[in-house]
């Protein structure tokens, strides 16, 4: 396996420089912030932007947990990829992180100031310092379940080749960490039950919902629904579409995941 390390100061830009020097180098897989990314799917690990201190972000980085670090150095040594790329803040960070999922040694350094302008990375530390957003080389959907609640949204980066047309390269994802967060966020039952009573509109087999609970998760969130549904429809096949429709809108709608839903069916209105 070949290892390349990534290295740069925080908020200088790297994750966002990953993917693209992926696909420069032929690299096939990525460890950032505690996560193993391989074949642009996330394999293994816990993301250090979910913790609640950047002390504990760091130590997520380095793998300090035992178990964490397990999990990753066991995942990789199953997938076998044929090349990897460490991404951490200084020589040190990589080399510990190296040392830490038992890796080989490093076949070449690159640094962060030697692939980026000096423009490119003050307007990296401006999302970062102003706006809090942190960038993780990996797909949305690949992360949905990790950063439910995290103000996540997808990046996609076009490019385009001389004489040709615009095509996509990749895809990257944005989110605020808690550590970053600029205020704080509450979950309403009152935006959710206005959620379910858009996707009742659409239903033409239910008659009315009485009531939306919910009950945030380490997950996303789980929701409770107690509808009355009208006479004559086929009840268990209307239930079930209502309750895919609902996950699916509120998901569209939200940075949440619903993690479970239950439908209860109160009555059935002639």
């Amino acid at each position: 396996m070949k290892v390349y390390a990534l290295i740069g100061k925080s908020g200088t830009g790297k994750s966002y420089q990953a993917v693209n020097l992926c696909k420069e180098l032929n690299i096939e897989s990525i460890i950032d912030d505690g996560l193993f990314i391989c074949r642009n799917k996330v394999m293994a690990g816990i993301s250090a932007k979910r913790q609640p201190t950047k002390v504990g972000a760091v130590k997520t980085a380095l793998f300090n947990d035992e178990e964490h670090m397990i999990e990753v150095r066991d995942k990789i040594k199953k997938i076998k990829p044929s090349s990897i790329l460490v991404i951490g803040t200084s020589d040190g960070m990589v080399d510990r992180i190296v040392k830490r999922l038992e890796l080989a040694k490093i076949n070449k350094r690159i640094y962060i100031d030697d692939i980026t302008t000096e423009e490119e990375r003050a307007l990296a530390k401006k999302h970062r310092e102003e706006m809090g957003q942190h960038v993780i080389p990996a797909p949305t959907f690949q992360l949905k379940r990790q950063f439910s609640g995290y103000f996540m949204l997808p990046m996609r980066v076009l490019i385009r080749e001389l004489g040709s047309s615009w095509k996509d390269m990749s895809e990257k994802s944005v989110v605020r960490p808690t550590y970053s967060y600029l205020g704080e966020y509450k979950i309403s039952e009152k935006v959710m039950a206005d959620i379910v009573e858009c996707v009742k509109r659409e239903s033409a087999g239910v008659y009315e919902v009485s009531k939306v609970a919910l009950s945030p998760v380490q997950e996303g969130v789980d929701v409770f629904i107690t509808a009355n549904f009208r006479f004559g429809v086929p009840l268990a096949d209307t239930a079930k579409d209502f309750q895919k429709n609902v996950v699916d809108k509120i998901e569209e709608m939200t940075a949440f995941n619903v993690n479970r839903l239950d439908l209860e069916v109160k009555d059935i209105i002639w």
